[in-house]
């Protein structure tokens, strides 16, 4: 009896396995009922599997980008051979400062278009250094056209910055010139369609396991433009202005940096920010009151000379674009009260300074003060991706962005400051202008503006102009 009630239950036992088995059966046919759907969520997840979850990302599940091979020169790597890490540093630093220095000087003998050409280059290596992190971050070299596309962009949006900035300041020049008329009366228009074929091709390049990470990058190489390209439009912006606006903000900007560098190095011990270790409170009052100096005599020395003051300018007459002019009243030497604060110590009831001197002092304080907030920015930037240095195209300094992190937002800062409380109606400006115009055009202005100077009682009514 006892057996056969053991076999029973081992039967209802069996029966309940083989149940159990043809339900997981009946649920794995209905699983595989849709293998359409299944694909198409993997295809819409298999990004997530190969590349990770960038959304939920940390900042320590970013990929390493691989480190930059040293290029300091064997002779120098020779000659420093026995100094500590500390020293040689601080030696290659400052020999390649020199050079760097050097050069500048040598660019600025050359002229107004040779500094141009020089922050076109800047531009479009800072652009590189900065697009090849992303590539590298985000493992994108197969993503479809995408290094194409953000060259292409950078062409189609410095196309768009300088052809501006060509038909605003050289109207007349290109008046003379039939073959350019074309290209700047429908200067926007053909901007416009550059920017949307290159739009079109990205789109058009979308590939199904890739959209995320081909938008990331779309998204990176817009801000990169925005960064590199539009920043430096307006360095360009500030030279049209007289060369002065050019190099007092810029040579501000590298005092400041080799300064803060110095007086942190030899007194430095209270550390400024926690995204720059090594910079100090002692670096950075050391390089305010440094830079406020140099600039106040740094500005009165290029005050004096044509050469520096004058915008540029393309004078029909001579068919040629010159640097002459009578200088403002900026550049001219005016006669001040010092304060009765002051006398005591300067013992002084006067002084002679340019106008350009006082504007200086402006620059040099936003140069020391707030410019190295660029600097902090562009640390923040490099510790979210885990790199020391943009590149290594200058050694001991790193990329032509680790240099050039500040520049942009002074640029920014100067053009701002220019045409809030510099600028105002260029005459010059106002001539080109009209002589672009049709000649019926220009008699109506010319009649108008007769009329106008006669009710002023500027102009007799029986004389002409």
């Amino acid at each position: 009896m006892y057996l056969l009630r053991e076999n029973e239950g081992r039967s209802a036992a069996g029966l309940g396995r083989c149940r159990e088995e043809s339900a997981s059966q009946r649920k794995g046919m209905q699983t595989h009922e849709k293998p359409a759907e299944a694909k198409a969520s993997f295809g819409e997840t298999d990004i997530d599997d190969k590349y990770g979850d960038l959304d939920s990302r940390t900042d320590s599940d970013i990929p390493e980008v691989p480190p930059s091979s040293d290029r300091t020169p064997e002779v120098l790597k020779k000659a420093l051979s026995g100094l500590s890490a500390r020293w040689k540093n601080w030696w290659i630093r400052g020999i390649l400062t020199l050079t760097m220095i050097s050069l500048f000087f040598l660019i600025i003998y050359m002229g107004t278009f040779m500094l141009m050409l020089l922050v076109l280059g800047i531009q479009v290596k800072c652009f590189h250094e900065i697009i090849t992190i992303g590539y590298r971050v985000y493992r994108s070299y197969e993503l479809p056209w995408f290094r194409t596309l953000s060259w292409y962009f950078l062409l189609c949006v410095n196309y768009f910055f300088y052809g501006e900035t060509v038909a605003d300041y050289f109207a007349t020049f290109v008046q003379r010139e039939e073959q350019l008329q074309f290209l700047i009366r429908y200067h926007r228009f053909i901007s416009f369609a550059l920017y949307l074929a290159g739009f079109c091709m990205f789109v058009l390049s979308l590939v199904k396991k890739h959209y995320r990470l081909q938008f990331y990058m779309f998204a990176w190489t817009h801000v990169t433009l925005l960064i590199t390209v539009t920043q430096s439009h307006l360095v360009i912006q500030n030279l049209f202005e007289g060369m002065i606006w050019f190099l007092v903000p810029i040579s501000s900007v590298i005092c400041n940096d080799i300064t803060a560098y110095l007086f942190g190095f030899f007194f430095g011990r209270t550390p400024l920010i926690k995204l720059s270790p090594k910079k100090t409170w002692e670096g950075f009052i050391g390089g305010f009151f440094s830079t406020v100096v140099f600039g106040f005599i740094a500005a009165y020395f290029l005050a004096k000379y044509q050469y520096f003051v004058c915008p540029i300018e393309y004078r029909s007459e001579v068919n040629s674009f010159v640097t002459e002019c009578e200088p403002s009243e900026l550049f001219q030497l005016q006669t001040y009260s010092v304060p009765p604060l002051l006398k005591g110590v300067l013992r002084w009831d006067t002084v002679s300074l340019y106008p350009f001197q006082i504007h200086s002092i402006a620059l040099s304080t936003f140069a020391s003060l707030i410019g190295p907030f660029g600097g902090f920015f562009a640390s923040g930037f490099k510790r979210a991706f885990k790199i020391k240095d943009f590149a290594n195209t200058i050694p001991g300094h790193g990329g032509i962005m680790d240099r050039f992190d500040c520049q942009y937002l002074m640029a920014t800062f100067v053009h701002v400051y220019i045409t809030s409380f510099i600028r105002g109606p260029n005459p010059s400006k106002v001539l080109q202008q009209l002589l672009v115009l049709q000649p019926e055009q220009q008699l109506n202005i010319y009649k108008t503006l007769k009329s106008h100077l006669i009710e002023k009682g500027l102009l007799q009514p029986s004389l002409k102009l």
